[in-house]
């Protein structure tokens, strides 16, 4: 028998080619035990209304988001506050980002709430509803809230709302910036 220099060099590669491709196709089809499913593919979930608003960002922190969901009637509800008059921060949508209640004249704290994701979280501000007028620092568990007025009000009236913005405090460093409103009144 004569060999070809070439040939037996060509059939290695090509057996190569060949079971390489054989390996291919088995990675890409199903068990035979498996039955194709006939039910449609669900529908990917909705985006979470309200989370990040615009005018927003975060900056710092492990790198995990600071998403921020407005308080919903049913969640002010649940969680009563006690408080002759409140504030509340606003930054687009018709549902506050945080709400707070405190008495006038009062050395107790005024006491709020905030939504991180689903989740709705206490926080407390000094002095009560006079120490929050023209702004506040809310302290909750692993958070600090700032509330900054940035502007002059917009409007006239017993509780005109004010340019401010919310910065979101994070214990491992986030900072979660967002432009809206500030109205404190009854």
């Amino acid at each position: 028998m004569i060999r070809h220099p070439f040939r037996t060099p060509f059939i290695g590669v090509a057996l190569a080619v060949a079971l390489a491709a054989c390996s291919e196709r088995k990675t890409q089809d199903p068990p035979a035990s498996v039955a194709p499913s006939t039910a449609p593919a669900p529908a990917p979930a909705a985006p979470e209304a309200s989370i990040t608003p615009a005018g927003s960002q975060v900056i710092g922190g492990d790198g995990s988001p600071v998403l921020l969901s407005a308080l919903t009637a049913a969640d002010l509800a649940a969680n009563a506050l006690p408080g002759e008059l409140g504030c509340a921060f606003q930054a687009g949508g018709p549902d506050p980002l945080l709400v707070a209640k405190g008495f006038v004249g009062s050395k107790d704290p005024a006491r709020g709430l905030v939504k991180v994701t689903d989740y709705v979280e206490p926080i407390a501000a000094a002095r009560g509803f006079d120490g929050m007028v023209k702004g506040a620092k809310f302290s909750g568990q692993g958070k600090t809230v700032v509330i900054a007025i940035t502007g002059p009000a917009a409007g006239g009236g017993e509780s005109p709302p004010y340019p401010a913005t919310l910065t979101y405090h994070r214990a491992d460093g986030a900072k979660h910036v967002v432009k809206g409103t500030w109205t404190c009144g009854p």
